[in-house]
C-alpha cells in the first residue's frame, strides 16, 4: 500500500477498469482506518437511485457564446512529443468513444489529437502552435486553430503543481521534425517553455489579454490553470476581474502533487500547494469576491476513484482532469523512466520500436472502459451516500482521520465550522492574514 506515487492498489483499480474485469476485492480492507489521514465519507441509511451516469457540467459564462457541457472527468494534460503518436491517438480515440474531453497540453494540437475526441487547447508561455518567429503570441495562429471543431475550450496556462514556476521542458531526443513543425521550434534541441507570459505581465492585462482569446476563438470557453503559491497573487487576479467585469470561464488547479516527465527534485517535492488545501482556498476566494458563479473550477492531481473525483467535487470543484489515470489504462507501469525516452510500454516515448508496441485499436477501448467505469463507481457511492445530484455532494460528508484521536469533516478542515463561507472579499482578507 505505501508505493509512491501511486500504490500497487490504486494501480490495479484502473487496469482492472480498463479491462472492464473484476473490480471488487476480497477479506476486507486494507488500509488502516486508525491511521492519521484515512478518509471516508458518511453513506445514508436511505441510499438513493441515479439513472443517468454520465455527470456533467456545463462550462461557460454569460461572456461565452459557445458553452460545453463538460464531463467531470476527463483526460489531463499531456503533450504530444512528452507522450507517443500511440498514446495520444490512443486517449483521443477514447475521449470520443465515452463522450469526454482531452487536454491537449501545452504541446499544441498534432495529427493524433483529431480522432474524433474533444479537445481543451492548452497554451502555455511559449505558445507552441500558436507562436511567431521570436516565440511571441501569433493571434492569426490562434484564431485559425481555435476555431477549429473539435477544439472546444481553451486552457492558458501560468503554472503546473509540478514544476510552479519553472516552464516546460521538452528533451532533444523528443524534438523530433515532426514535433517541432507542431511547435514551431527547431527539430532536435532542448525546448524550455518559460517560466512567465511574455503577452501579459499583471493581473489586469491577463484579464485583458483572455478577453482577447475568447473573441479570437469566437467565444468559446477561456480559462487558466494555475498552482497557487502566494495567495496575494490569486487573490489579485480576483481583483482583476472585479475590476475589469472579465470573467474567465473557469479556473484549472493543480496541486503540487502533479506528475509530469521532467521536473527539479526541488520543484516536484517543496514548491506548490497541495491540492486540497488550494481547491478549499480557490473556493473560498471565488465566493467571497463574489465570483464563482460566473467560473467553473476543474482539478488535477492523482485522480483515479470515483472517491477522488467526490472528495474534489466536496470541495467546490466541478469537474476534474486525470493524467497519469489515463496512462494507468493505457498499460503504464509507473517505471518512472518518463524522462528519459525509454518507456518500456511505448506510453512516454519518441522511439518508434517502444511506442509501436502500443496497441491503439486495444488500448483506446480501455481508456474509454476507464472513464465509464469510473463514473459507474461515482455514482454508486453518491447513490450510497443519498446525494441525487453533483450539487449535493457536500464537505460535511467526507472525513479525516487528523491526529490518534480526532476525526473532523472536510468542512471543519479547509471552511471552518460556521457551516458557511465568508461573506466578502475583506472578511476573506482579514481571516486570511490572521490565519
Amino acid at each position: 500500500m505505501d508505493g509512491r506515487p501511486f500504490n500497487r492498489r490504486q494501480r490495479s483499480i484502473v487496469y482492472q477498469r480498463a479491462k472492464n474485469q473484476r473490480e471488487t476485492v476480497a477479506f476486507g480492507m486494507q488500509t488502516d482506518p486508525q491511521a492519521v489521514g484515512n478518509e471516508w465519507a458518511a453513506h445514508s441509511v436511505f441510499p438513493c437511485h441515479i439513472e443517468n451516469h454520465d455527470l456533467r457540467t456545463t462550462v461557460g459564462n454569460e461572456s461565452c457564446k459557445k458553452p460545453y457541457s463538460l464531463s467531470v472527468f476527463n483526460i489531463s494534460a499531456m503533450s504530444y512529443g512528452a507522450l507517443s503518436k500511440t498514446a495520444i491517438t490512443a486517449l483521443n480515440k477514447g475521449a470520443a468513444l465515452q463522450n469526454f474531453a482531452h487536454n491537449t497540453g501545452e504541446g499544441g494540437i498534432s495529427d493524433y489529437h483529431n480522432n474524433g475526441g474533444d479537445l481543451i487547447w492548452q497554451v502555455g508561455t511559449g505558445y507552441f502552435g500558436c507562436r511567431n518567429s521570436e516565440g511571441k503570441f501569433d493571434a492569426e495562429l490562434f484564431r485559425e486553430k481555435s476555431n477549429r471543431e473539435n477544439v472546444k475550450m481553451i486552457e492558458l496556462k501560468l503554472s503546473q503543481g509540478a514544476k510552479p514556476g519553472h516552464g516546460g521542458i521538452l528533451p532533444a531526443a523528443k524534438n523530433t521534425p515532426e514535433v517541432a513543425a507542431i511547435r514551431h521550434v527547431i527539430p532536435g534541441t532542448d525546448v524550455m517553455s518559460p517560466p512567465a507570459h511574455s503577452a501579459f505581465s499583471s493581473p489586469t492585462e491577463m484579464m485583458h489579454f483572455i478577453q482577447h482569446m475568447r473573441e479570437l476563438s469566437g467565444g468559446k470557453p477561456i480559462g487558466f490553470k494555475i498552482c497557487i503559491g502566494d495567495k496575494h497573487e490569486f487573490m489579485d487576479i480576483c481583483h482583476a476581474m472585479q475590476n475589469t467585469q472579465i470573467f474567465p470561464d473557469f479556473i484549472s488547479v493543480d496541486g503540487s502533487e502533479g506528475g509530469t516527465g521532467a521536473a527539479p527534485l526541488e520543484f516536484t517535492d517543496n514548491l506548490g500547494m497541495p491540492l486540497y488545501d488550494a481547491l478549499a482556498f480557490v473556493t473560498k476566494t471565488l465566493i467571497a469576491f463574489g465570483l464563482k458563479k460566473h467560473i467553473k473550477v476543474i482539478v488535477s492531481s492523482r485522480i483515479v476513484t470515483g472517491f477522488d473525483i467526490l472528495k474534489v467535487i466536496a470541495l467546490g470543484a466541478d469537474a476534474c482532469y486525470s493524467a497519469r489515470g489515463m496512462m494507468f489504462a493505457l498499460g503504464c507501469i509507473q517505471a518512472l523512466k518518463c524522462n528519459e525516452d525509454v518507456c518500456p510500454v511505448g506510453v512516454a516515448t519518441q522511439q518508434p520500436h517502444l511506442y509501436k508496441g502500443l496497441d491503439v485499436n486495444d488500448k483506446y477501448v480501455r481508456v474509454a472502459q476507464f472513464h465509464r467505469n469510473t463514473l459507474r463507481a461515482t455514482v454508486e457511492i453518491m447513490e450510497a451516500c443519498g446525494f441525487k445530484t453533483l450539487s449535493e455532494v457536500s464537505a460535511d460528508k467526507f472525513y479525516r482521520k487528523v491526529d490518534a484521536i480526532r476525526t473532523l469533516s472536510f468542512q471543519e478542515i479547509y471552511f471552518g465550522t460556521e457551516g458557511k463561507l465568508v461573506n466578502s472579499h475583506t472578511d476573506f482578507e482579514s481571516k486570511l492574514f490572521e490565519d
